[in-house]
């Protein structure tokens, strides 16, 4: 019942938080990250609505992603960061997608390749991709010579997110790197550090560009913190039908290892929607959902396909539209709720949905 379960995205509010947050940053330059399906909401029909808002730049983890975008018809500048082994960059430069580069060899290959810019990637102490410190003298020293047919359009690093302490050092490492490449007589225009959480909350990470991720979709970085508070709307809601009830005994078993017996007769709804679609199976009797503006608990094991609600004696009847979370100002559950409820963060409960879920768009 796949088809029964729909994700809707309202791009109006995809669009607001790109307004909302430009001014934000301004005057640094914004890029909205859109890989993993946009983190799940849709990459395509997410990032025409990213650039009709007037983004910059659009990012990806990988080439395949930028591709996608390029193949449906988004001629916005993209920027791809995550390269296989070996990688040649032929279809980078065939599509006019901007690479960052962590090596040498990377470098080279962009540069053979033809392709028309790079954006140099650095380690300042996440320790994920990017060059690290030990590395920057030669690294850099390859860049400028390459730079009169490979210009250097940017510089990027990514924070932790630890503390402001542990942020700063690595901001303190981004400028190191800054000066090392100006005294090669390389300067990009693009340099960027922060992303949602540290282009929200601190000023000094923000360069001349910020990289917006769980942000531009209306979903907070930060735990205990609502989107909200800087005017975010949430986009993505992901709702499903009732497609059975059932009045059960007090003291009988529902569902898998029999978690949940209610203490009173009560009626169980039965939505078609479990962790094959993207549901945390962690979530079981913790989470709730949403029907018009009554709230329900999830009870008992979230199983493959369907989970199950306490309606009580509510008048709940098949067809009925359940809402696992979407916008907490309508009076849904939220993505950040759930995540509390499994265990796991934001940025999990909607990348992980299933591709196959039917996305729809206002």
């Amino acid at each position: 019942m796949t088809q029964d379960v729909k994700i809707t995205v309202d791009t109006t509010a995809l669009r607001h938080n790109v307004g909302v947050l430009r001014e934000v940053v301004a005057p640094a330059e914004t890029m909205v990250v859109v890989k993993a399906d946009a983190y799940g909401h849709g990459a395509v029909e997410s990032a025409r609505a990213f650039v009709e808002a007037g983004v910059d730049w659009l990012g990806v983890a990988d080439l395949d992603e930028a591709l996608e975008l390029r193949r449906a018809g988004i001629t916005a500048p993209v920027l791809a960061w995550l390269h296989a082994p070996g990688e040649t960059f032929a279809s980078a430069a065939a599509h006019d997608v901007t690479p960052a580069v962590s090596d040498i060899a990377q470098l080279e290959s962009a540069a053979a390749a033809g392709v028309r810019a790079v954006h140099l990637c650095i380690d300042t102490g996440l320790s994920r991709n990017g060059a690290v410190e030990s590395e920057w003298p030669a690294f850099f020293r390859r860049a400028a010579e390459l730079a009169h047919r490979l210009p250097v359009e940017g510089l990027m690093s990514h924070l932790s997110n630890t503390s402001p302490e542990e942020d700063g050092q690595q901001a303190a490492a981004f400028l190191r790197a800054t000066g090392m490449l100006g005294d090669l007589g390389v300067e990009p225009p693009l340099r960027h550090l922060a992303a949602s959480a540290a282009g929200l909350s601190y000023d000094g990470s923000r360069g001349t560009l910020v990289r917006f991720g769980l942000a531009a979709y209306g979903l907070s970085p930060f735990a205990g913190r609502s989107a909200a508070e800087w005017g975010l709307r949430p986009a993505l809601t992901l709702s499903a039908p009732v497609t059975s009830t059932k009045r059960v005994p007090a003291g009988e078993g529902v569902s898998y290892g029999y978690l949940f017996r209610p203490e009173h007769d009560t009626t169980i709804a039965v939505v078609p929607v479990g962790y094959a679609d993207g549901v945390d199976r962690a979530a079981s009797d913790r989470a709730s959902v949403s029907i018009g503006q009554r709230t329900y608990r999830v009870r008992g094991r979230i199983a493959m396909n369907a989970l199950v609600i306490d309606v009580g004696d509510d008048p709940v009847e098949v067809g009925d539209d359940v809402v696992l979370f979407g916008d907490p100002s309508r009076g849904h559950q939220s993505a950040a709720d759930w995540a509390a409820a499994s265990g796991g963060i934001t940025y999990e409960t909607v990348a992980c949905l299933s591709g196959a879920l039917t996305r729809r768009y206002l």
